[in-house]
Order: structure tokens, then C-alpha cells, then sequence
């Protein structure tokens, strides 16, 4: 049987009302958000974006999300996991501050925002899975906790996912730092020294202070490397390579996550994805982040594979190609899609039902 997928059509991103009415129309007909009972908490996890970052889902999307929430008798906040990098979301305060300077306040979406500090051993928990890459996922304990997840997910392109949709959100982003290690560790890049110009740009823009001079040239600490692919976007002369076989591991990884994160959840998640202002990297980067597609719209599943499969197909139909397999020619991001429904996510096959 396949999984139903709810869409409405987004013309311009930047008209604040005209998107929020048609988010409404979405989740009064998917009822996306109807196995939401009276009393119950819910965590909506969402990227607030890094500093300098203007791609994430705006915080006024969220207040629609977290109104219907509330008529529904249910309480809300909003979180997401601190990150393994150098940045304003390291750690949980900077990363809260951030948040709000962002626009995610009690004010603007209605809701506190609660960012778990994974330094703390009662704000982690390993959940056992037993898969062929994770056996224990290593993940924040407020989001395997909470009574139910709405998953609300920017879906854009990623350097080493191919693209990033409701199961990165979810399999990366509620990982503590160690879980996001583990999911990474497997990327490092190395330095074609011939190529090499010394120039330390790597090492500047490194996250994890992984990457120095010797003798005039990078050289890169594999232990201290957490596999981001910063350094590949600054190089001049493409010095740096990445064997982009091991991207393969990071998509398996990320999906035995998140079937950690949704571990005995049945009934209780939602998933809505916003394809629009679809940029060629992830929300975590700072730097400039072109866009690659025109505003497409958003969806809305209890299915994070078809929803992720459903938004990859209509951002490439309206790209009339495959949009992020031509940013990012390296990656596969079906791979984390096939996965996924082999270890019983969701499924590949959809009805999308537009709105």
C-alpha cells in the first residue's frame, strides 16, 4: 500500500502570509498532526540555522505548526541537538541565543525553545538497534522521551547526502555530538600535496581544528576530523579529496539513526518538509550557500521516506533534472532513501496528494 504524501504549491517563499495560509490548508487536510492527544508533549525538531544562514524554515512557519498543536490540547517546544563543529550551536547556550536571534522566541512561534546539553548524562541515552553499522545510536534522551515528534525539515542539497530531508533531520540532527561522530567518522579527507599551495584556508575554515601546516602544506589529523567536507568547498586547487564511497557509510548510519530516534513511535511522528529557498548545502553552513531550484512547496506524510522521496522527485521535476546529482555528483542521496525502507522506515512508494 502506498504512503500518502500531502502537498501545496509554494510560488515565493518570501510572502510570509501567503505560505502560512497554505501551510494551514495542508495540515487541516493531510491531518498530519491528528494522532496528537489532549495533555501530550511534543518535541518539533527543527534546524534554527547557523550563524550567517538565512535557509532554515522561518520561525513564523512555526508558529502555525505550534498553534494547531495547542488547539489540539497538546504542549509544544522546539529543539534540535548541539552540533560537532566550531559555531554558534556547539554548545546549548550559544545554540539557544543563536535560536532566538533567529527569530525562534516565545513571541514569534508561541513556544520555548529547549536545546539538550549533551555534556549532561540525564540529557543522553543509547537506544539499542542492532543494525549492521550502529548496534547502540547515541542520541539526545528529550526526543526518545517526549510523547510524540513533529519533524519539520528544510529540504535542500548536502555535500555528502546527496540532499537532506525529514531523515537527516532526524537521524543526524537529534544525535548527540558523540552519535554525530559516529556517523561522520568514517570521513576523512586526505592532501594531494602536489596540488597543495599552503595557502591555510582549510585549516581557517576546519570546524574541529583538524587541519594544519607542515612544511608548507595541509595536512589533516584523521582522529580529530569529524568528516563536514568544509575544507573541499575552500580549496583553490581542489587539493583536498574525500573518498566519497565512505558518503555511502554516512547515509546507512544516518538512517539506522533514525530508526533509533523512531524507535517504537508508531502513530506518534509527523513529518512536514519545506521545499523552498532550496540551497546546495545544509543549514549548518555558515558561508555562501547558493540556491540550486525554484520554491516548490510543501509536504506533509507520517512517512519520512516517501515525504523525502516525494520532495527529492518534485524539486527535480521543477529543475528538470536531477538537480542535486548535478550539484553534488559524487553522492547518491537515493542510497539513504533505499535504506531506509529496507530497514523498515517507510516506503519508496507514494500517492502525493495535491492540496
Amino acid at each position: 500500500m502506498k504512503s500518502k504524501v500531502y502537498f501545496v504549491s509554494v510560488n515565493d517563499c518570501n510572502d510570509l502570509d501567503g505560505v502560512n495560509k497554505k501551510l494551514r490548508i495542508l495540515l487541516d487536510k493531510s491531518k498530519v498532526l491528528d494522532f496528537l492527544s489532549k495533555k501530550s508533549k511534543v518535541a518539533v525538531k527543527v534546524h534554527f540555522g547557523e550563524e550567517g544562514n538565512t535557509g532554515f524554515v522561518r520561525a513564523e512557519h512555526l508558529r502555525v505548526i505550534c498553534d494547531l498543536v495547542a488547539k489540539r490540547g497538546a504542549s509544544a517546544f522546539l529543539s534540535d541537538a548541539n552540533t560537532l563543529y566550531r559555531g554558534r550551536r556547539l554548545n546549548s547556550q550559544d545554540h539557544l541565543e543563536l535560536a532566538h536571534e533567529h527569530g525562534f522566541t516565545k513571541s514569534v512561534t508561541g513556544v520555548d525553545v529547549i536545546i539538550p546539553d549533551d555534556t549532561k548524562k540525564d540529557d543522553t541515552t543509547a537506544v539499542e538497534i542492532n543494525q549492521k553499522w550502529i548496534k547502540n545510536a547515541k542520541v539526545a534522551r528529550l526526543f526518545v522521551d517526549t510523547e510524540a515528534l513533529v519533524v519539520v525539515s528544510h529540504f535542500k542539497g548536502h555535500i555528502l547526502t546527496g540532499f537532506g530531508g525529514a531523515l537527516k533531520n532526524i537521524g543526524m540532527g537529534c544525535a548527540t555530538r558523540e552519535g554525530k561522530l559516529a556517523q561522520h567518522c568514517d570521513v576523512a579527507p586526505v592532501v594531494h600535496s602536489d596540488r597543495c599551495i599552503g595557502c591555510g584556508a582549510c585549516g581557517s575554515i576546519c570546524p574541529a581544528g583538524a587541519i594544519v601546516l607542515k612544511n608548507k602544506k595541509s595536512a589533516v589529523d584523521a582522529l580529530k576530523c569529524i568528516g563536514c567536507a568544509s575544507c573541499l568547498a575552500v580549496c583553490p586547487t581542489m587539493a583536498m579529496f574525500i573518498d566519497f564511497n565512505a558518503g555511502e557509510k554516512v547515509q546507512y548510519k544516518m538512517a539506522e539513526y533514525a530508526l533509533a530516534v523512531l524507535k517504537g513511535r508508531k502513530n506518534q511522528t509527523g513529518f512536514i518538509n519545506f521545499a523552498v529557498r532550496i540551497n546546495k548545502e545544509c543549514d549548518c553552513w555558515s558561508m555562501e550557500n547558493p540556491r540550486i531550484a525554484p520554491d516548490v512547496g510543501i509536504l506533509a506524510s507520517s512517512d519520512p521516506v516517501s515525504i523525502d522521496k516525494a520532495s527529492f522527485d518534485l524539486v527535480n521535476k521543477a529543475c528538470g533534472k536531477d538537480i542535486f546529482k548535478a550539484v553534488h555528483p559524487e553522492e547518491d542521496g537515493i542510497r539513504q532513501l533505499k535504506y531506509a525502507q529496507e530497514i523498515g522506515l517507510g516506503s519508496l512508494d507514494y500517492e502525493l496528494i495535491e492540496l
